[in-house]
């Protein structure tokens, strides 16, 4: 019985330990993402061709 004690002692520590890691390296920005703003610039005609598409579309069913 005593050594259920131990592990669920250690898996708690443990637990802790990964989750002040986990806060951690969040507050520290390694999570941030800086690619995919430059990425998204290069992009962004298309999107709006897309979108200048759709909205005649949505015009041209207004009319009919």
């Amino acid at each position: 019985m005593s050594v259920i004690y131990m592990l669920i002692t250690i898996s708690i520590v443990v637990a802790v330990f990964f989750l002040y890691a986990f806060i951690k390296a969040v507050r520290s920005g390694q999570y941030d993402d800086d690619y995919t703003p430059s990425v998204r610039m290069l992009f962004d005609d298309e999107l709006r061709k897309e979108t200048n598409k759709n909205q005649i579309e949505l015009t041209e069913e207004k009319q009919l």
